[in-house]
């Protein structure tokens, strides 16, 4: 008579990035998808493609009747309007990832996040795992911004403006990360995802013989 064995499997896991513009979140992500541990989710947008830019990869590239249409039918876990263009991560293969065990990675604003938890979705919901990304302070903001070079003076406080209000809402995410060197930040990111990986109620048993 063969001994039962036990067959663990999981849900993927919705991990969710935010951070003031400047803190760093784009490197952290580009860094991070180096790895095969997640699947990247590549949002639609309603703007142009900027040079170097690729459909499917950078974003899905959509006339703005086809965005509509999609909004129309409830295809997106969370839109917004920015600066004239529409923006929006498609639900479809998020549930089919996490349905799939696979991990997925989504670089969002905090008013996409918040979007997020109360899609009411309960699959969703269990799966997600959101991290804030906090500098410091403002004042090492206001020099990241200034290093940066892409912006004016001008442009530069009314990020900090936006950066006050959006740090506001770091209580409202299960994790925190304060920003460090790169290297710090992947680390304290993976060790998120260590934890978040091994966490019971994300696993389900089988017994075969």
């Amino acid at each position: 008579m063969s001994n039962p064995s036990l067959q663990f499997r999981r849900t993927g896991i919705l991990f969710v990035i935010s951070a003031p513009s400047g803190a760093g979140k784009t490197t952290l992500c580009t860094a991070l998808r180096q790895k095969p541990d997640f699947v990247w989710s590549v949002s639609c947008t309603t703007r142009a493609p900027r040079p170097g830019e690729v459909d499917g990869e950078d974003y899905h590239f959509l006339h703005p009747q086809d965005f509509e249409a999609s909004l129309a039918k409830g295809e997106f876990l969370e839109h917004a309007e920015v600066h004239g263009n529409h923006y929006g991560t498609l639900k479809g293969p998020v549930l089919e990832n996490l349905r799939n065990g696979i991990d997925v990675l989504l670089d969002i604003d905090t008013h996409g996040a918040a979007n997020i938890r109360a899609c009411g979705d309960p699959l969703i919901l269990r799966a997600l795992a959101d991290v804030f990304l906090l500098p410091p302070d403002l004042e090492e903001l206001r020099r990241r911004l200034l290093r940066r070079g892409t912006e004016t003076e001008e442009q530069v406080e009314i990020r900090m403006s936006n950066a006050a209000k959006e740090m506001e809402c770091w209580r409202d995410y299960r994790y925190t990360i304060i920003n460090g060197s790169m290297e710090e930040n992947i680390e304290k990111f993976r060790a998120v995802m260590r934890a978040e990986r091994y966490l019971s109620h994300r696993m389900t048993v089988e017994t075969s013989r």
